[in-house]
């Protein structure tokens, strides 16, 4: 198990997942908002192309989180005001 952060609140993943991997396997599933229309993103491609997943980790803006693999103690931020897990 490697514990992480995310806008605050205390998740986990495994050896070797991606942070975007991890968010997902824990409910996570809107990773940003579309530029024009503010609708909700999601993880996409998966291949570190199209920026939906980027998000700021350790404080570093505009991480590839499809393509970073998760590490202990990261510290994952969106510009979503929510956190929403879905069960």
């Amino acid at each position: 198990e490697i514990p992480f952060f995310f806008n605050g609140k205390r998740l986990i993943g495994f050896k070797g997942d991606t942070i975007a991997s991890a968010l997902v396997a824990n409910g996570i599933i809107k990773f940003s908002h579309s530029i024009v229309n503010k609708r909700p993103r999601g993880f996409y491609c998966a291949i570190g192309n199209c920026g939906a997943c980027n998000m700021r980790v350790n404080g570093q803006a505009d991480v590839k989180t499809c393509i970073t693999l998760l590490e202990a103690n990261m510290i994952v931020e969106n510009d979503l005001e929510e956190v929403v897990i879905n069960d």
